[in-house]
């Protein structure tokens, strides 16, 4: 957690990932965000993984750091809450992140006509307002056909939802832009973030789209062999797998060097007539040559053996292993100051991070827990609408909202 933007009032009215990562990303560096959700939760409110309780640990970890309010959003009076939550008056309010669709009664002329100056970061599945999700722009832009076994030609789903956090992560700065831009000209925008342009743009951005323009066809599927660099797993004496990398000129001479491979080496280059030293390009292209003399320097060694000289050489590597293994790592969670064991709402008490990133002239402040649902519901009534208790008393009994169970 960091201060940063600390006095905005971000309300988020969404579900799944990529808005309420968004809206993660500016809770952590120090924006009030005021997620509001139907009463009893959700559509990702249950989503697995589960605790052992039912409490979704995949909610209560996209949501840390936020306020929780609850409402009928089935019914007028509901929904009105909602858009005035969105669009309530104040210099640092006015922003509202949603994946709800491009129509209907969070539409932004709807909310525009309330507030002239808001700010809509609104999530989408496909430019043109069709239903999309990660894993099916994901399977349109051809993907899962470059991903997996060379010998195997079926579809390779990513586990990593990268789109849906691309776009987040895209949103909270096209977030942060559009107000720059506001408390410059006072105008309100809405900004529409679909999944398919955010892929799309990456794709063409990673040279995936002229790559394929030119050839006629997209590149084929190779396993874990780095493209167009020197990159693969390789197996140690005693079963370890290792992923090696050699980008640089340094890199691929020190893992040389490393596996006493330099003689072998230098003999090949004599024979193909090239410098494996000079271009990344060359190593991937005779990978079939390089990978020979690499497999029988791994099989010749111990990983125990071959860590140490790594190290030693500045070579780039890393040791494959599952997370339970990743988890005591004192780089990655054991001993990383990003995280924090903290109480959460399912009642279990574990490590989550904080922001991401370190800012070493700011203090990091305790890692926020997500809230219960509808935990602030009253406080946000109260405070950022101006209700009186009795109206929020009876807005309760009418059963239009609720706090937490």
């Amino acid at each position: 957690m960091y201060d940063l933007l600390k006095g905005l009032r971000v309300v988020e009215g969404s579900a799944f990932v990529a808005a309420p990562t968004c809206g993660l990303y500016l809770a952590q560096f120090g924006a009030e965000v005021i997620r509001f959700d139907n009463i009893g939760g959700g559509p990702d409110f249950r989503r697995w993984p589960l605790a052992d309780n039912g409490s979704s640990l995949y909610w209560e970890g996209l949501n840390k750091a936020k306020k929780s309010v609850a409402l009928d959003l089935g019914r007028p009076e509901g929904r009105e809450i909602a858009q005035r939550l969105a669009t309530a008056p104040g210099d640092a309010g006015g922003l509202f992140v949603t994946n709800f669709p491009v129509d209907g009664f969070l539409s932004y002329e709807t909310l525009k006509a309330l507030r002239a100056d808001l700010i809509c970061l609104r999530v989408m599945g496909w430019a043109d307002g069709s239903q999309g999700m990660d894993y099916t722009i994901n399977a349109a832009l051809g993907l899962p056909q470059m991903t997996g076994p060379a010998d195997d030609d079926r579809p390779v789903n990513h586990v990593l939802a990268a789109w849906d956090l691309l776009t987040g992560a895209w949103g909270a700065f096209a977030l942060v832009s559009a107000l720059m831009a506001r408390q410059r000209d006072g105008q309100g925008r809405e900004i529409r973030a679909p999944l398919s342009d955010i892929a799309a743009a990456t794709m063409a951005n990673m040279g995936f789209m002229a790559e394929t323009l030119f050839a006629g066809q997209q590149r084929p599927r190779m396993g874990n062999d780095v493209y167009g660099a020197f990159g693969r797993d390789f197996t140690t004496r005693d079963g370890v797998k290792l992923m090696i990398l050699a980008i640089t000129p340094k890199q691929w001479s020190k893992a040389v060097e490393a596996l006493g491979l330099s003689g072998e080496v230098a003999a090949l280059e004599g024979e193909l007539g090239v410098s494996f030293a000079t271009d990344e390009g060359l190593r991937f292209a005779h990978r079939a040559r390089l990978y020979p003399l690499f497999e029988r320097a791994f099989a010749g060694r111990t990983a125990a053996e071959l860590a140490p000289a790594f190290d030693a050489g500045g070579v780039t590597w890393g040791a494959y292993q599952p997370l339970e293994a990743a988890l005591k790592d004192p780089r990655l969670y054991k001993d990383n100051p990003l995280f924090q064991a903290i109480q959460h709402p399912s009642g279990l008490t574990y490590a989550a991070p904080g922001a991401m990133g370190t800012i070493p002239q700011d203090e990091r402040r305790p890692v926020a827990p997500a809230p219960k649902l509808g935990q602030h519901t009253d406080e946000v009534l109260s405070e950022v609408l101006q209700m009186s208790q009795a109206e929020i008393a009876r807005l309760h009994d009418a059963g239009v909202v609720a706090g937490a169970s």
